[in-house]
């Protein structure tokens, strides 16, 4: 290739030729937007805890346990209400909150926690040598004398309680029992994955971290529709993403649907699937590009590709039939009547006796459980009720050729 190829070629990408992605840190897992969807009441629970905060200033030392698996908006929802608390106790009762979002994974310790939050408000003197009683004073002190307030959201709180000495979590739980401070100025947002390490803390600090908890569910399919299209709104060219990628991506990821009701893997899904149809100069995101970026990160495919290796003779045949189907045309779903239809066509030729529709059903839904088919009612358009069935992974070379490895293994009857 020439220079000047080259020099094209580099030039077009950086004039922004072809470029869907306007704003990726849309995108980015740590960005903050400004709609919540679908975490309205989540909001809602943690303003009724710490409302004391705000009404009953130093009484209390308020806690609260946020817990759910990875991606279903713990960090971002607590961020955002820290944030607005701050900016409702100033502008309803002229009071000074400061909130403080501490990484527990990043700092693992009790004194890289209460360093950070030196360093977080700038106070004037240097840790070096002081013990954590000693830098918590300080901090205490820094907000007695400007009449200050600090809520600290230790996120992966259960990292720490699994690394950090008893002591240490002790301290943090309890400090108020252990310093002599009239006033309680600092609160704590504990954030988790998983309540079940904190339900195993020693009953002397349970008991105080576990008060308050707010549990977040896995979003469902209809939720993440919702959230994918609000970023794609925010990040995206007006236009360029199709519903069809969103849908499938939803359905993909929706608790309800058999997925993880993980929204940051979903929104990841969708920066890949957008740079994909860059990288091809498409000037839309369509469902194929959700699937190949689906294959590409979706931590269960490698173990939908094992999963293959043990269905029996007329699932694979199925499955031969969906891709055949999927291959065939610009479909992506098909009726429960063309894939049993194409389902005898594949049987015919593999000298098979094709299941009944009773069978190829049950097939259907054992596929689906494994991530291998999306399946959904249809809708208006068309006649009666029926299942729609779609391919979850890109009709691919190398699914194909899995599927025929395995086929051609089954009819051997070498497995």
């Amino acid at each position: 290739m020439s220079d000047r190829a080259i020099d094209k070629i580099m030039e077009d990408i950086l004039a922004g030729k072809n470029r869907l992605i306007q704003r990726p840190e849309v995108l980015d897992p740590e960005y903050i937007p400004k709609n919540l969807p679908h975490r309205e009441q989540k909001i809602a629970d943690l303003t009724m805890i710490f409302r004391d905060a705000l009404t009953m200033p130093g009484k209390f030392s308020i806690r609260a346990v946020v817990f759910g698996r990875t991606g279903t908006g713990k960090t971002v929802t607590t961020m955002t209400f820290g944030k607005k608390l701050e900016q409702k106790a100033m502008e309803t009762r002229g009071m000074r909150i400061k909130y403080i979002h501490v990484n527990c994974h990043k700092h693992r310790t009790l004194f890289l926690i209460l360093n950070y939050l030196i360093e977080k408000m700038m106070l004037p003197v240097s840790s070096r040598g002081l013990s954590s009683q000693e830098m918590f004073k300080i901090i205490h002190e820094y907000l007695e004398k400007r009449n200050m307030y600090l809520i600290l959201a230790l996120d992966e709180f259960d990292y720490f309680v699994n690394t950090a000495s008893q002591d240490d979590v002790y301290f943090l739980a309890r400090v108020y029992d252990e310093l002599n401070f009239l006033e309680k100025r600092i609160h704590y947002v504990f954030i988790a994955r998983d309540f079940s390490s904190l339900a195993g803390l020693d009953k002397s600090i349970r008991d105080h971290v576990l008060m308050n908890t707010v549990e977040f569910e896995p979003y469902t399919s209809a939720q993440l529709r919702d959230i994918l299209k609000d970023r794609a709104e925010e990040a995206f060219v007006p236009g360029s993403v199709l519903d069809e990628a969103i849908d499938f991506i939803a359905d993909v990821y929706g608790a309800d649907k058999g997925g993880l009701g993980n929204a940051r893997l979903a929104i990841e899904t969708l920066a890949q699937a957008g740079i994909i149809a860059e990288k091809e100069g498409s000037l839309v995101v369509t469902r194929e590009h959700a699937k190949l970026a689906n294959a590409r990160l979706n931590p269960y495919v490698a173990q939908i590709r094992d999963d293959i290796q043990a269905l029996d003779l007329h699932q694979i045949l199925l499955l031969k039939a969906i891709i055949n189907l999927t291959k065939g045309g610009k479909e992506d779903f098909f009726s429960m009547g063309r894939v049993e239809e194409e389902y005898q066509r594949v049987c015919q030729i593999y000298n098979q006796q094709p299941r009944r529709h009773t069978q190829v059903f049950e097939y259907v839904k054992k596929l689906r459980h494994l991530g291998i088919l999306n399946t959904r009612a249809s809708g208006k358009g068309m006649r009666g009720r029926t299942t729609l069935i779609s391919l979850a992974l890109p009709a691919s070379m190398e699914l194909e050729a899995a599927v025929e490895d395995v086929l051609n293994a089954r009819l051997s009857g070498k497995v």
